[in-house]
């Protein structure tokens, strides 16, 4: 038996994990064996790692701390423990943020050279569970890498990530935030904007005001919460939601990866279309995305 470890863990829409109904701010005690991906209750120290189980597309994510009998998954930083402790929800943007520390405090500073402050300046990574950060303007970080980081606080900058898990953001004006693997974030803050998701279960995520979120990948999300702010999602069974006033484009598919039957455009009006709900284009009409 060791200390407690802080941690995050992934849930679908209703608080639930393998059908276990959980609760914000209530504790857990297994009894029995303690077997990682078998049984006990299970977390990621790194909150990257919890896209593999939970995809950014349709989940909840809370801070946990794991405690009693204790084991670990060699193939990532999932772990069983016998004592589980929820503690506070947190959205994709400081699940995000959580992760670049969790990366950063990896990093070996001492010979990295992955990051910039400079204007004009470029961060690439190429390997996997890496950061690639850039503060300056004008400026570009890439990552190509699994359960990697590309971040850009710079205005007309660009964060980029090929890999699966993997997280680009992005907090500076007029710059964008890329992702082509699957199970991956893009999430942009600044005004006139653009995060763009390709890779399948992906979420795309925009705040800032006349900007864009993009998804083309299947089973995906797209959410804007700035003004007069466009939500896209052409993948199958994806969905897409905004806050009043924004603009959601969505599609409908024959069958997976089959042909596009409809391509629709509605304004969330806070009537017709409802404000922070999803919705899917089923049949040709705009529908709520049951929790």
């Amino acid at each position: 038996m060791i200390g407690k470890i802080k941690g995050y863990k992934g849930f679908d829409q209703n608080l639930k994990c393998q059908g276990f109904q959980y609760e914000v701010g209530k504790e857990y005690k297994h009894e029995g064996e303690v077997k990682c991906c078998k049984s006990g209750f299970h977390f990621c120290e790194n909150p990257i790692d919890v896209f593999f189980y939970y995809a950014p597309a349709g989940s909840r994510y809370c801070e946990v701390e794991g405690s009693g009998d204790i084991d670990r998954d060699s193939d990532d930083s999932k772990v069983a423990c016998s004592e589980l402790k929820i503690g506070r929800e947190v959205g994709l943007k400081e699940l995000i943020e959580a992760g670049v520390n969790f990366i950063l405090g990896k990093v070996d500073w001492k010979n990295a050279k992955e990051s910039n402050t400079g204007d004009q300046s470029v961060a690439t990574n190429t390997g996997d569970w890496s950061a690639a950060t850039n503060t300056g303007n004008w400026s570009a970080a890439t990552n190509t890498g699994n359960r990697s980081i590309a971040t850009n606080t710079g205005n007309w900058s660009a964060a980029t990530n090929t890999g699966n898990w993997s997280a680009a953001a992005n907090t500076g004006n007029r710059s964008a935030a890329t992702n082509t693997g699957n199970r991956s974030a893009a999430t942009n803050t600044g005004d006139h904007s653009a995060a763009t998701n390709t890779g399948n279960y992906s979420a795309a995520t925009n705040t800032g005001d006349q900007s864009v979120a993009t998804n083309t990948g299947d089973w995906s999300a797209a959410t804007v919460e700035g003004q007069e702010s466009v939500a896209v999602a052409t993948g199958y069974e994806s969905m897409a939601k905004g806050a009043l006033g924004c603009w959601l484009v969505l599609a409908e598919w024959d069958r997976v990866g089959e042909h596009i039957a409809d391509v629709q455009c509605r304004r969330v009006d806070g009537k017709n279309i409802k404000p922070d709900i999803f919705y899917q284009l089923c049949g040709g009409k705009f529908v709520e995305v049951e929790s």
